[in-house]
């Protein structure tokens, strides 16, 4: 009987280990090295902001390419760390300190700079001008006649004489601004 209760004892023993054991060391000392860490998380940042940064604006949507890349970083990076990819926290908490490092001096240089400015942030694009549409603006960011009058029906406007002016912003949005209805009556008298 004195047997059974041991061996009962030590699977629970067993139990506890496996569920409450916490290898401290391997939490938190890094197995690969902080500067490989570092150095892979800039160039996967830089690289993925140069190959978004020449995406038609578009397939960005309404957030802006450093805005994606944080997130989509951040989530892999928080993954890898609590997945055991990485085998310690140091080399997560590393990762996401050189992305958001690298967020905030990509922001910092193009608002200290402004032509490196206008490089990370494109300048928008006009789509539409005097009820008109702008084929190339339209060819270059792979954008429909009928992609384009569903986002100008979101802006309100039915028809393209409608429209003094619609830009493709940086972010993928589209701005709007509208025709008075004086300078629309004009336009129709216009010949085409």
């Amino acid at each position: 009987m004195h047997t059974d209760f041991l061996l009962e004892f030590e699977q629970t023993q067993n139990w506890l280990d496996i569920l409450f054991k916490v290898n401290w060391y391997k939490l938190f000392v890094p197995s690969t090295s902080l500067a490989e860490v570092l150095i892979r998380g800039s160039l996967v940042y830089l690289m993925l902001f140069t190959i978004m940064r020449f995406l038609p604006n578009r397939h960005i949507g309404a957030v802006g390419i450093a805005d994606i890349l944080v997130v989509v970083l951040f989530v892999n990076a928080a993954q890898n760390a609590l997945a055991s990819n990485y085998t310690s926290l140091t080399e997560g908490f590393v990762l996401v300190s050189t992305i958001i490092f690298w967020s905030y001096i990509v922001n910092w240089l193009g608002y200290k700079f402004p032509r490196l400015g206008r490089f990370l942030n494109p300048p928008p694009k006009a789509l539409v001008r005097n009820g008109r549409i702008v084929r190339e603006s339209m060819e270059q960011e792979l954008l429909t006649q009928e992609e384009l009058m569903s986002l100008l029906r979101k802006q309100g406007v039915q028809k393209l004489d409608e429209v003094k002016v619609a830009f493709m912003e940086s972010d993928g949005t589209i701005s709007v601004m509208k025709r008075s209805p004086k300078s629309r009556k004009a336009l129709a008298d216009e010949p085409r």
